[in-house]
């Protein structure tokens, strides 16, 4: 964090803009996300996040470990329950895995503190996805010790002729796998005032366009970090065209 007297906002565009008490005095801070577009393309580098205390306009910058992207955007909430906003920053990674790169800072008392990284996230859970006979895939979190299964029977019978024999029984074995994190909202789920996270992660089959569902984890901030919202996981499906 580097405080500046007379922050020049000229000297790279400004990206993103929110207003809220960031700092917890009860005066309207601004929040700014910056960055150096480039000529060619919507791809932007070195982007910051800058807040400016609306108490005596003074100016600090925080450089983000993932600075590099598409389509950064902020978005201003309480995620703690101590009634001060939170920063919360989003950037696209773009490419056909759609991965985002997602942080949250506190600035309570003009001091930075990430509470939400997307790669400590992505270091979360341990998953196996596992393709069984019978037109089954098996979606295991190891971590969390949860099964779910999917059932790929109203899939394309070509697709199902390149894993299945016609007995049902696998022709070979068969894994596919739970990508990083892809999308990460913040939602108030119980209505208290007070955000949580629901993120989503694509389960990949075969290959990466080969999407078989999505996990959902809804996350929200305890003591030591954000841990799972009422101790639950949540598998959804892809829906086929029904024949």
């Amino acid at each position: 964090m580097y405080p500046y007297g007379n922050y020049r906002q000229d000297e790279t565009s400004i990206l993103s803009f929110r207003e809220g008490d960031v700092n917890g005095d009860h005066i309207q801070d601004y929040v700014y996300l910056t960055g150096a577009k480039t000529s060619d393309s919507p791809y932007t580098k070195a982007i910051t996040l800058v807040i400016q205390d609306g108490k005596n306009n003074q100016f600090y910058t925080v450089p983000l470990k993932t600075d590099q992207g598409y389509n950064p955007s902020l978005f201003l909430g309480d995620f703690t329950g101590n009634g001060v906003d939170d920063i919360f920053i989003r950037i696209d990674s773009g490419g056909s895995g759609g991965y985002g790169y997602f942080y949250i800072y506190s600035f309570l008392d003009n001091k930075p503190v990430l509470l939400f990284d997307y790669e400590v996230f992505n270091e979360m859970f341990d998953y196996q996805v596992l393709y069984k006979d019978q037109y089954k895939v098996e979606v295991i979190n190891q971590t969390l010790n949860l099964s779910f299964l999917i059932d790929l029977s109203n899939r394309d019978s070509q697709y199902l002729a390149d894993i299945y024999q016609k007995d049902g029984t696998l022709i070979k074995p068969l894994e596919g796998s739970v990508s990083g994190l892809n999308q990460l909202y913040p939602i108030d789920f119980d209505g208290d005032g007070v955000y949580e996270l629901d993120a989503y992660q694509r389960i990949i089959g075969q290959y990466n366009a080969d999407q078989l569902g999505v996990v959902q984890t809804p996350l929200s901030w305890t003591r030591s970090g954000f841990g799972l919202f009422m101790d639950n996981q949540y598998v959804s499906v892809i829906g086929q065209s029904y024949r």
